[in-house]
């Protein structure tokens, strides 16, 4: 390949990257986070001491709460199970309506061991919705979809630096392969190694690339679809594709068949469906309707699918969105979604994607560090002073203050909500606060310091909020009077910090030694060089 064309296509990789890197170290971290929410969630939130209800006796929770709760009939759901995959049975069934939509805080329904029906309003700990808007929006405040657009926008980029990256890489593709120089040229090391993990995850690249951006600019697309191939009846196509099409609203009273009717036919319909949750619409009427939820690992589906049952007659009315039993669009559509989530293949692929999401973000992060110090090296052959540039002085602290930010930010506000549950209102705003704080904090840190002095200093700081996760699952064991908790069954919540405190620290030592002994001309040198200087490599 002519050396003009690999020179474009390096400038494209290179600016590309700089454009959009700090945007996806942040979606990629916390889109690695968000495959493990729920356990999260359950690290965060106390266990609950209400006896496990037999599902037979699901349908006598239904009556009893809708009879003091008449306006839940409208839309509630019978919680089968915890929500990354536990058995019937390991927490109690329960009703959970909204009183209004998006409700932060919703409502839930017991039944208690007397047979009266315990309520309260539901206070989530939100570290996983938290860990998810942050991978969704990369943490821009304010309206969620401004968010997602930027996010959109910046893996329409990333699909050029991808492209771009690959055609670079084309002319020592086979000779450099996998191939890692250890040694003294630390510039060497580090672009080997950038190279090895986007060649070895491209694929999981490309998928998460242009799902990114069918998810984040959604509405533009449809837009243009609707003006360019529906002619502006898009709406109307997808009503008559809507599952409940067929449904015809009749409030005239009826009764429902019991909860275990449902599960049988769904049951019966694919042997190897996992219902996980039932929702029911317009309860108790003869237009009630049931949608049991649940999971299939054999098929590709986005997180969870679902058949549409009648409420009063359990008939099957639509099967579009259930694995295994939908038409060629849909599947292909859900199929689209399983990718960007990775919600198919049970444990395995979850840990997969977990790994590829961490990968994704050391691409980001070695990215800007490698074109910084790139900069230092053209200045030096083009004659120009040693010292770099402000411009590149600035982009390198917020290459550590964001980056790193982001990192302690989320392990602080998880391990923080074990600390304040139950001492706070609000968990849910105390999560942001926090990641918040030490996000803004660590990026004024970066700028106020230098990049080479915070560069360590973050490090250290992520190490520490990292290991705060499983030192205070430990303090709970060992202080019981503490008011903490500690789950067998979450442990791997705990090794998994641990194993990242213990990263965190050795690229802190790293990172220390560099400044105290790399070359004085670098950006990450805590040393300063005269202007003008000529340093020895």
């Amino acid at each position: 390949m002519r050396a003009d064309i690999v020179r474009l296509y390096r400038t494209v990789h290179s600016w590309t990257g700089i454009v959009t890197g700090l945007i996806l170290f942040i979606a990629f971290y916390a889109g690695a986070l968000t495959m493990f929410k729920e356990p999260l969630e359950r690290w965060v939130t106390p266990p609950s001491a209400v006896t496990p209800l037999a599902l037979e006796r699901a349908d006598e929770l239904i009556a009893a709460t809708l009879a003091l709760r008449p306006n839940a009939a409208k839309d509630f759901t019978l919680a089968l199970e915890h929500g990354d995959g536990g058995v019937a049975g390991e927490q109690p069934l329960r009703l959970i309506w909204e009183a209004m939509r998006y409700d932060p805080a919703p409502w839930s329904a017991t039944l208690q061991p007397d047979g009266t029906v315990g309520i309260e309003q539901l206070d989530p700990s939100g570290v996983g919705m938290l860990v998810d808007i942050v991978h969704r929006t990369v943490g821009i405040p304010g309206d969620l979809d401004i968010g997602t657009m930027v996010t959109g926008v910046a893996s329409a980029l990333y699909v050029v630096a991808l492209v771009s990256g690959v055609i670079v890489l084309l002319p020592s593709l086979v000779k450099d392969f996998l191939v890692l120089r250890v040694g003294r040229n630390l510039k060497r090391m580090w672009l080997d190694a950038h190279n090895i993990v986007g060649i070895v995850s491209l694929p999981f690249h490309i998928v998460i690339a242009l799902s990114a951006v069918v998810f984040g600019l959604h509405d533009q697309i449809y837009d243009a679809l609707d003006e360019a191939v529906y002619g502006g009846r898009m709406r109307a196509v997808m009503m008559e594709s809507s599952p409940f099409r067929a449904v015809r609203k009749d409030p005239t009273p009826a009764a429902m068949l019991p909860p275990t009717e449902f599960l049988a036919r769904a049951k019966a319909l694919s042997p190897d469906f996992t219902p996980i949750a039932l929702e029911y619409h317009d309860a108790n009427t003869r237009s009630a309707t049931v949608r049991v939820w649940g999971r299939d690992p054999r098929h590709l589906v986005r997180r969870e699918g679902f058949v549409l049952m009648s409420a009063t007659r359990g008939t099957i009315i639509d099967t579009e969105y259930m694995p295994g039993h939908q038409g060629s669009w849909s599947a292909m559509v859900s199929a689209f979604f399983a990718l960007h989530f990775g919600s198919f293949g049970g444990g395995v692929v979850r840990w997969t994607y977990f790994l590829l999401g961490l990968a994704g973000a050391f691409l980001f992060y070695s990215g800007n560090l490698l074109w910084i110090e790139s900069r230092r090296r053209t200045e030096r052959r083009a004659g120009g002073p040693v010292t770099q540039s402000r411009s590149t002085a600035l982009l390198a602290a917020g290459t550590v203050g964001v980056c790193l930010g982001c990192v302690g930010g989320l392990s602080l506000t998880i391990a923080a909500g074990k600390w304040l549950n139950g001492l706070v209102t609000d968990l849910n705003a105390w999560h942001y606060g926090v990641y918040y704080a030490v996000f803004l904090a660590s990026c004024a840190w970066a700028f106020a310091r230098g990049a080479a002095r915070a560069g360590s200093e973050l490090l250290w700081m992520a190490a520490a909020t990292t290991a705060a996760i499983p030192l205070t699952s430990l303090l709970a064991l060992a202080v019981p009077g503490l008011g903490l908790w500690a789950s067998a069954d979450l442990i791997a919540v705990d090794l998994v910090a641990l194993a990242g405190a213990a990263g965190f620290a050795g690229l802190a030592r790293a990172t220390g030694r560099r400044v105290q002994q790399g070359p004085r001309d670098s950006v990450w040198s805590g040393i300063a060089s005269p202007v003008g200087m000529k340093a020895a490599e």
